[in-house]
């Protein structure tokens, strides 16, 4: 087996160099969930058959990488240098696309303008190597400076050093919460202890939300190293990725990385000869969403059920078999290489003065330009959804976006103009949340949506506490009355009144947040409740006055 004394980056880069140097063409075809879906593995063979009947292996590379993010387009397929960019292709088509490319033109009619905000208006720095690497091959990571920043951490840096730039940084976690990075970090540095555990949080449970099953399955190196430059900095030796088992692709993807870099010297005992030693195993997790609060995902690691567990102590100081535990999600790892490379000052520039960076959102829902997309921090929701998301499709109006999955809450039109941070969703009753952003147009009834997110929650409840285990159901039977035309305005109150309860008396966050979208809805589109209140009473007045034979 190779070790990390024998590695020379310089060495691999320059191989890959002159091995992709002797190609006038690379075609990368994606090969993420969304277009594996449509098939994009069908045309990968197809591109690969083609070239060798062709003669063209040594004008013309195949490669397959990870997502591109323009999800509504797959299949997916660009190719370098030319620059082309082709939509939803099929088996029949690779012929056209080949013979097309060896006389320098494009196929017009599947061609996707690379000019339009969906891509100008992205900035990358999570998704900078998803669709341009193959995720299965980690000398392609090295290529992009993979690696280089966990070696200069173990190589160049004390831990302390390594927490001062992930502060300087101002990277907050990407989970959800928000909190300051470094701070956790710092946490887990200074708490007693010689055994410590660092944890992917990868147990992504959302409806509609996929950014990071997207980043392992595009990027797992990444995250690796990202783990790793934590563990470093935390004093931890041991690692754990919780990552949902309905994520296969993510899964496989997830164990080739492991083996690539333990088998590289990345991974495993005396990395690069530092005296560091960092391990990492892949936990799956049964799909339980309440697992996503640190408490439950570690209950679950440790093979018991997954119930979250009253705080403090909080994970930092008594995590995993009681140890002191730093739990991060997939994005928050996942920017802390590019971190470390080009300095926390770098990363602090972008994005708004509390909220730095950029963040990934899965755009889903009413919305034209499906799919993953990274933006600056600060970005309005009105640039997000009408320019690189291109609006509400097929001639309806738009009506509201949902951010923060079951957690988060309903912002309406007017409110779309509102900067993108931690700060100003939460003022507008919605949250950050993991990153998923689903569009509702006017087709839609928003108390509908409400028991869609209601029932969500009640059932993905633990049921430890009483708060949540009977708020959900009591709040999911009320928004039912609304739906028959039954509900009164006694109802309305009791509603409202049980979804304050379940925010301030719920054990974890599932219970705390899950009346977001309830009383989001409220603030915002009350007059379709009231409406339904109307029909209930008016019928009831009609009732009573055939009844005295009126």
């Amino acid at each position: 087996m190779t070790t990390t004394n024998e590695i020379n980056l310089e060495e691999i880069i320059r191989k890959q160099r002159e091995e992709l140097e002797r190609y006038q063409h690379i075609i990368h075809v994606c090969g993420s969930t969304g277009c594996v879906s449509s098939d994009s593995q069908a045309v990968l063979a197809a591109f690969e058959k083609e070239v060798k009947f062709l003669g063209l292996e040594d004008k013309v590379l195949v490669k397959q990488v990870g997502c591109m993010g323009l999800c509504a387009a797959g299949p997916v397929v660009s190719i370098k240098p030319d620059n082309l960019l082709y939509k939803t292709v099929k088996v029949e088509d690779v012929p056209q696309i080949l013979r097309a490319l060896l006389k320098g033109e494009a196929v017009e009619e599947l061609r996707i303008d690379t000019n339009q905000p969906f891509f100008t208006r992205q900035h990358k720095v999570t998704l900078e190597n998803s669709g341009v690497i193959n995720p299965e091959k980690i000398e392609d990571y090295i290529l992009h400076d993979g690696y280089k920043a966990l070696l200069q951490v173990i190589t160049a840096m004390s831990p302390q050093g390594v927490i001062d730039e992930i502060k300087k940084s101002g990277l907050r976690g990407r989970g959800g919460g928000g909190f300051p990075t470094g701070n956790k970090w710092q946490i887990v540095h200074d708490a007693p202890g010689g055994l410590k555990y660092v944890i992917c949080n990868a147990d992504e449970g959302d409806p509609g939300a996929f950014m990071d099953r997207s980043i392992i399955e595009s990027d797992p190196h990444a995250v690796l190293e990202g783990m790793a430059i934590a563990a470093y900095a935390v004093g931890a030796s041991r690692g754990f990725v919780y990552v949902r088992a309905e994520y296969p692709l993510a899964v496989k993807r997830l164990r080739t990385a492991i083996r690539q870099a333990e088998r590289a010297g990345f991974l495993g005992e005396n990395i690069h000869g530092s005296g560091f030693s960092f391990s990492v195993e892949i936990r799956l997790g049964a799909g339980a969403f309440v697992c996503g609060e640190e408490t439950a995902l570690i209950s679950s690691i440790e093979g018991e059920r997954g119930m979250p567990r009253p705080r403090p102590p909080y994970p930092a100081i008594s995590g995993l078999d009681g140890k002191p535990t730093l739990i991060n999600n997939v994005e928050t790892y996942a920017n802390v290489p590019a971190i470390i490379r080009n300095g926390g000052e770098w990363f602090a520039s972008i994005g708004t003065e509390k909220s730095k960076g950029t963040k990934v959102f899965a755009l889903t829902g009413k919305i034209a330009n499906t799919g993953l997309v990274e933006v600056p921090m600060g970005i309005t929701l009105r640039e997000i959804i009408f320019d690189i998301g291109g609006g509400v499709p097929n001639g309806h109006r738009f009506k509201a976006v949902q951010t923060g999955g079951p957690s988060g809450g309903c912002i309406p039109e007017e409110l779309l103009d509102t900067p993108v941070d931690y700060e100003n969703l939460t003022r507008l009753g919605s949250i950050m949340g993991s990153g998923g952003m689903i569009v509702i147009d006017d087709t839609s009834d928003i108390v509908s949506v409400a028991r869609y997110f209601m029932e969500f929650s009640m059932d993905e409840s633990c049921g430890k506490c009483v708060p949540c285990r009977i708020g959900t159901v009591k709040i999911y039977h009320i928004l039912n009355k609304f739906l028959e035309g039954n509900a009164t305005e006694a109802d309305l109150e009791q509603m409202e009144a049980l979804c304050e309860m379940m925010q301030t008396t719920s054990l974890c966050g599932l219970g705390k947040s899950a009346p977001n979208p309830v009383l989001s809805s409220l603030k915002y589109f009350r007059h379709e409740y009231l409406s339904k209140i109307r029909r209930s009473e008016q019928s009831e007045e009609v009732n009573a006055a055939a009844a005295l034979g009126q």
